[in-house]
């Protein structure tokens, strides 16, 4: 507590003359660290995505691909049978020709690393528009 000395005699003490800020200090800086530390956990888990433009957009429409993950670790692009390798060689020529918009469907237990694999092949082939393709639960 801020208390002042006055001159009325030595041991007697004064009012309090001036409002101590340090406690609502402490507080507003604890709640900005509070802020701070779940704003940056909140941005950490979006995943950023580019969806596929619709048919009525002013852009080029292009043809999209779609990438199947099974729970297995088959990979299969538009229903075919493919490498990793292959992936990469098939998105790179299809994208040499045209704007390449990627739909990864992946089973609920398919493995988080064959996922990010896919992604990373598809970002080194060049394609930048990706799609996660979910089902709405009901």
């Amino acid at each position: 507590m801020a208390s002042v000395q006055t001159a009325r005699g030595p041991g007697s003490r004064g009012g309090i003359v001036g409002i101590n800020v340090t406690p609502f200090v402490d507080i507003a800086l604890v709640l900005l660290v509070i802020m701070m530390v779940s704003s940056t956990y909140i941005v950490s888990q979006a995943l950023k995505v580019e969806l596929p433009k619709t048919a009525t957009s002013d852009e080029k429409v292009s043809r999209t691909y779609v990438v199947t993950l099974s729970k297995d670790g088959e990979l299969l692009f538009n229903d075919a049978a493919v490498s990793v390798k292959e992936l990469e060689t098939t998105l790179r020529s299809a994208r040499a020709s045209e704007d390449v918009n990627l739909v990864i469907s992946a089973d609920q237990a398919a493995l988080h690393g064959r996922v990010v694999e896919i992604i990373d092949t598809a970002k080194l082939a060049g394609v930048t528009k990706f799609a996660i393709n979910v089902e709405r639960s009901k």
